[in-house]
Parts: C-alpha cells; structure tokens; sequence
C-alpha cells in the first residue's frame, strides 16, 4: 500500500467554549466559543496573516478547509477576517469533525465512572484504541482524516479539534501514540505540519 502524501498544513484549533473551560467532554456536540475562544480566533487570525507576509506566502494559493461545527467556523470567520482582500472559498468538510466521544459527551473529566473511560493525562497508547458507547476511538478519526488527505490538491489551512490535532501527529509528523495520547493542543497557536515535523507558532514568533 502506498503512504499517503500529506501536503503542507496550517492547522488551527477552534477557540475556547465554556465546556472546554469546564474540561467537559464535548466531542461533536456544538458548544459555541465563549469570549476566549473569540479573542484566540481573532489572535490566531493575525497570527496567520503576519506568518504568510513572514514567509512570502500567498494565502489565495492555499486550500482553505474547516469542520462544520460551529465552533470551527467562527473561528475560521474570525482568522479571515485578519487578512485584506478576497480569499478562496472555504470548503466545509464532514471529515474534520471532532473525535465523537459518544455516551461521555456532556460528562465532565472529574465525572468519568472508571468502566468507561480514562481522562486525559492518564492514558497509556492503548486508550488510542478505546471507543467509548456510541462514539469513535482514534483509529476511526485516523481512516476519516485519511480519506480527507486523498483529496486536498496542495498546502491547505485547516481549521478543526484537539483530537484531529492528535491524529495529525501520528499520520503527518509520524509521532509515537504514547507522545500523543495526553497532549492537549493549544488554542492560540498555528500548527505547522510538514512531512515528519510539527512547528508551533504563537504570536510572538512572528
């Protein structure tokens, strides 16, 4: 089987919600950003356009993809709105949805029965496996994003979730699931994938 070819990313997390705040399991319910959320959108948009001007890049040359939770949209509106001029369409992709924790959406973290599932900071690489009533394990997230990679023609911006953030890791920068497992992802900087590395640029690296 050949490996797929991943093209260059600029992957950004959604901004913050209250549920996210309240380490609640949210998964693909449609939580809106809270006010934080809003200003890391709104940060993450200067961010990228500063990064583009930095590097000479033409962000009308980019594919421009974002899940289509609400969360994820606000903040791909909030990051476009930080660039001048017309940009490419934004195509709205199913694939990008966040990991669907299924039963456990809605439990708080602190809430977790111990049958059902292990909060993050306590996994071992096995819980990569795990699905949870009703919902996805990371393997399921993997063939999704997987199908995604096929059809993107070139460098792309994305805007998605934590735990599309994590499986990136694992297809494009090809890091260890152990590495992964308990990384929460932040929400106020840009994730630069290349094939094989993940670069981290805040605001101040610009």
């Amino acid at each position: 089987m050949t490996a797929l070819q991943w093209p260059e990313l600029y992957f950004i997390r959604h901004g913050q919600t209250d549920w996210n705040a309240e380490k609640r399991y949210q998964g693909q319910r449609d939580i809106p950003l809270n006010a934080t959320g809003q200003g890391q959108a709104d940060l993450n948009g200067h961010t990228l356009r500063r990064l583009f001007e930095a590097r000479q890049i033409d962000p009308n040359a980019l594919e421009w993809h974002v899940s289509p939770l609400g969360r994820t949209r606000e903040t791909m509106q909030r990051i476009r709105a930080a660039f001048d001029g017309p940009l490419p369409e934004v195509s709205i992709d199913p694939r990008l949805m966040e990991i669907s924790f299924g039963a456990l959406e809605g439990l708080l973290h602190a809430e977790l029965p111990s049958h059902m599932a292990t909060a993050p900071g306590d996994r071992g690489a096995d819980y990569w496996e795990f699905r949870p009533e009703g919902g996805e394990n990371y393997l399921d997230v993997e063939a999704r994003l997987s199908d995604f990679a096929l059809d993107l023609g070139g460098p792309s911006v994305v805007v998605a979730h934590g735990g599309v953030a994590r499986v990136l890791r694992v297809l494009v920068q090809h890091a260890p699931i152990a590495d992964v497992i308990n990384w929460t992802p932040a929400q106020d900087v840009i994730m630069h994938f290349t094939e094989g590395h993940l670069e981290l640029i805040g605001v101040d690296d610009v």
